[in-house]
C-alpha cells in the first residue's frame, strides 16, 4: 500500500513537473500571451504543490498525516493560487483596497511558503523567515534604532499576499522567468548527454597536468556552474563523476571533496548564469544584464586561476602518484570534441546572443532548440534515431528542469517575504544605519561589517536567496557610504556565495563530504583554506574598480595583469610550497604581497613585486645552500 501510494504521488509529481516546463517554454516563445502576475501566481502555485509532492515521502512513515499532508499541501496550493489570480486584478484597480478574505487566505498562503520552505531550502531559512515576520508585531519592544510601530495582522497578511512588493514580488518574478528557463535549459543540456561530454572534455584538457584529477574537477565544476542554479546542486552534479577520481588519485576523502566543493561554488560567480542571482542583480539594480556579466568576468577567472594554483602546488608538495589509468585520460582533445561536439554548440549560441543584447530567456529558449536540432540530426546521422526515445528525453527535461528550479522558487518566495516587511516597515534602512554607525563612516571597517553579515546571512541558503536577502539587507548600506551600485551588489553576491564553504554552516561543503564519505568539518574547513583568495577579492572591486572592468583600458590591463600575479602569490601563501616548504614567515610575506598586488595602486604594485623577489631569493639561496 506504502509503495503503491508513493508511485501514485510521483507519477503526479512528474506531470505536474512536466506541465510547468511546457507552461514556461510556451510563455517564452510566445504561443501563451500572459501577463507577468499571471505567471508568477502560476508559476508559484505549481512549485508549491511539487513541494508537497515530493518532499518528505523519503521515509517510510506509517503515520495518517504521511498520507494526508500531500494531498492537503497540493489543495491549499491551488486554493490560495487560484484565489489570487480572481482577486489580482480587482485589488490593483481599487487601489490596493483589501478585505478581511484576503487577510486570512493571505496568513495561509504566508504559513504554506514556510512550511515549503523548510521542506525544500531547510530549516535555516524558514526561521530566518519567521523573524523577519515578527519584526511587524514585536517591534514597538525593541530599543534603539530597531524600534518600530506596531502593524495589524491584517495590514502584514494583505502587504505580503496581496500587493507586488511581497511574495509575487521581484524575486518570484525573476524565478518565474529567468531562473526556471535557464534551470530548463541545464536540464536539456544534461538530457542530452552534455554532463558527460563536459566531464570527458575537462579531463581531455588537463590529462596531462600535474594533478589531472584536481584540475579537471576545477574545469569541470566551472563549466556545469556556469548554467547550474546552486553551488550544492554544482556538487552532487560534478562530484559525483570528479571525487572518486580525485581519490583514486592519491587524495584524501576530505581534500577531494574540499576541492570540488571550492570548484562548485566558484561556478556560482561564473558568467553567464552566475548561479541564476545575476538576473536578479540586472532587475534590482536596473543595469543590463550584459553589464553584470562583463563585471563578473574577470574576478571569476582570478577566482579559478587561484585554485588551480594551490591545487597544482598542493600537488608538488604532497608528491601524490597520480598514474592511475582511466578511460578519460586516453581521450585526446580530439576525439572528444569529435564525439561530442554538439553540446558545445548550444552553450556558445547562448553566450553569443546574449553578447548581441537578446534576452536570457529568449537566448535560453533559442538555444534549446538548437540543441534539439542538432541532436536529431546527429542521431540520424549515426542510425540511432528512436523518435520515441527522442520525445522522452524531452519530457524529462522539461520534468528536471522544473524540479531543479522548485528550491529555488521557493526561496524566492520567502525572500518576497523578507523584502516585504523590509519595504513595509523600514527595517532595511535601519539595518543601514546600523552599520553606517558601527563602521563610523570608515569604508574599510564598513565593509569588513558588510562581510561577515553576509557570510551569517547567507549561510545555509542557496545563492539566489542569500544574494536577494543581503541585496535589500547589506548592500544599500555599503551604497549609502558612497560606493558604487555594481560594486556594493557584487561584494555583497560574493560573499553570499563563499557561505557555502564558510563554516560552521557550509552547504557546498557538507554535500561534497557526503559524496566523499569524509569528515564534514575537515571537508569544511579545508574547503575554506582552498578558497581564501575569494575572500580577499571583494574587497578589490571597491579599492581596484578595474577588476570589474570600470576604467581605461590601459588601467583594466595593467591591474589584471598585477591581480593575476597576487592571486599566484596568495595560492602559494595558502599551500605553503614554492620549490621548497615554506616557512612561516616567508608564507605570510607572500600572502601579503599577493593582497598588494591585488589592490589597484602603482605604491601597492611595487611593494608588492619587492616583497615576492625578496622571498623568491631567500628560496634560491635556501635551495643553493642545501646542495651545497
Amino acid at each position: 500500500m506504502n509503495f503503491e501510494y508513493k508511485s501514485i504521488i510521483k507519477n503526479i509529481a512528474f506531470i505536474f513537473c512536466f506541465l510547468a516546463g511546457l507552461f514556461h517554454v510556451l510563455n517564452v516563445s510566445g504561443v501563451l500571451v500572459l501577463s507577468t502576475q499571471i505567471i508568477r501566481i502560476i508559476h508559484l502555485m505549481i512549485m508549491l504543490a511539487v513541494v508537497f509532492l515530493t518532499k518528505g515521502l523519503e521515509e517510510e512513515k506509517k503515520s495518517i498525516f504521511y498520507y494526508i499532508i500531500p494531498g492537503v499541501g497540493v489543495f491549499i496550493a491551488f486554493y490560495t493560487g487560484i484565489y489570487i489570480l480572481n482577486r489580482w486584478q480587482g485589488i490593483a484597480l481599487s487601489g490596493g483596497v483589501t478585505n478581511t478574505t484576503d487577510a486570512i487566505v493571505g496568513v495561509i498562503m504566508i504559513l504554506l511558503t514556510i512550511e515549503a520552505t523548510r521542506r525544500s531550502v531547510g530549516k535555516i531559512l524558514s526561521i530566518i523567515v519567521a523573524i523577519f515576520l515578527s519584526y511587524p508585531f514585536v517591534g514597538q519592544y525593541l530599543p534603539g534604532i530597531l524600534h518600530a510601530r506596531t502593524y495589524s495582522w491584517e495590514r502584514v497578511s494583505t502587504f505580503l499576499f496581496a500587493s507586488e512588493q511581497g511574495i509575487y514580488g521581484i524575486p518570484i518574478g525573476v524565478s518565474a522567468t529567468y531562473i526556471v528557463m535557464f534551470c530548463i535549459y541545464g536540464a536539456f543540456l544534461s538530457e542530452f548527454g552534455a554532463g558527460d561530454f563536459l566531464h570527458k572534455f575537462s579531463a581531455s584538457i588537463t590529462k596531462n597536468l600535474t594533478a589531472a584529477s584536481a584540475k579537471t574537477t576545477v574545469v569541470f565544476s566551472t563549466l556545469v556552474g556556469m548554467i547550474s542554479g546552486s553551488a550544492a546542486g554544482n556538487v552532487a552534479v560534478s562530484g559525483t563523476f570528479t571525487i572518486p577520481m580525485m581519490k583514486k588519485d592519491g587524495y584524501k576523502d576530505y581534500e577531494s571533496g574540499a576541492i570540488a566543493a571550492v570548484a562548485s561554488t566558484g561556478g556560482q560567480i561564473m558568467p553567464p548564469v552566475m548561479g541564476a542571482a545575476a538576473f536578479m542583480m540586472a532587475e534590482i539594480i536596473g543595469m543590463p544584464y550584459l553589464e553584470i556579466m562583463k563585471a563578473g568576468l574577470i574576478p571569476a577567472l582570478l577566482f579559478f586561476a587561484s585554485l588551480f594554483i594551490v591545487v597544482h602546488f598542493d600537488e608538488l608538495k604532497h608528491k601524490r602518484i597520480t598514474k592511475v589509468e582511466r578511460v578519460e585520460k586516453k581521450l585526446t582533445l580530439w576525439e572528444t570534441l569529435k564525439e561530442g561536439w554538439f553540446n558545445i554548440v548550444p552553450i556558445m549560441t547562448l553566450v553569443y546572443m546574449l553578447i548581441i543584447g537578446f534576452s536570457p530567456v529568449k537566448a535560453a529558449y533559442f538555444s534549446i532548440l538548437i540543441l534539439l536540432a542538432i541532436a536529431f540530426f546527429a542521431l540520424l546521422i549515426k542510425k540511432e534515431l528512436s523518435l520515441y526515445k527522442f520525445l522522452l528525453s524531452i519530457v524529462n527535461a522539461l520534468e528536471k528542469g522544473i524540479r531543479s528550479a522548485v528550491p529555488i522558487a521557493i526561496a524566492c518566495a520567502s525572500a518576497g517575504i523578507i523584502t516585504g516587511i523590509l519595504s513595509m516597515t523600514g527595517l532595511g534602512s535601519k539595518f543601514s544605519s546600523l552599520i553606517i554607525n558601527l563602521s563610523q563612516g570608515i569604508p574599510l571597517l564598513a565593509l569588513l561589517l558588510t562581510m561577515v553579515t553576509s557570510i551569517i546571512l547567507g549561510m545555509g541558503l542557496p545563492t539566489t536567496a542569500a544574494y536577494l536577502i543581503l541585496a535589500t539587507v547589506v548592500a544599500p548600506a555599503l551604497v549609502r557610504m558612497g560606493v558604487p551600485l555594481l560594486t556594493a551588489h557584487m561584494f555583497v553576491f560574493y560573499f553570499g556565495c563563499v557561505s557555502t564553504i564558510t563554516p560552521p554552516v557550509a552547504l557546498a561543503s557538507y554535500v561534497a563530504s557526503g559524496i566523499a564519505n569524509a569528515d564534514i568539518n575537515k571537508v569544511s574547513w579545508t574547503a575554506f583554506k582552498f578558497g581564501l583568495t575569494s575572500f580577499v577579492l571583494p574587497y578589490m572591486f571597491y579599492y581596484g574598480p578595474a577588476l570589474l572592468l570600470q576604467g581605461s583600458s590601459l588601467k583594466i590591463i595593467t591591474t589584471v595583469i598585477m591581480a593575476l600575479i597576487g592571486v599566484f602569490a596568495i595560492a602559494v601563501g595558502i599551500v605553503g610550497y614554492f620549490n621548497i616548504n615554506l616557512k612561516i614567515t616567508p608564507r605570510v610575506l607572500i600572502f601579503a604581497s599577493g593582497i598588494l598586488l591585488i589592490y589597484q595602486g602603482l605604491i601597492t604594485d611595487i611593494i608588492g613585486i619587492s616583497t615576492l623577489v625578496l622571498v623568491y631569493l631567500y628560496i634560491f639561496k635556501f635551495k643553493v645552500q642545501k646542495k651545497i
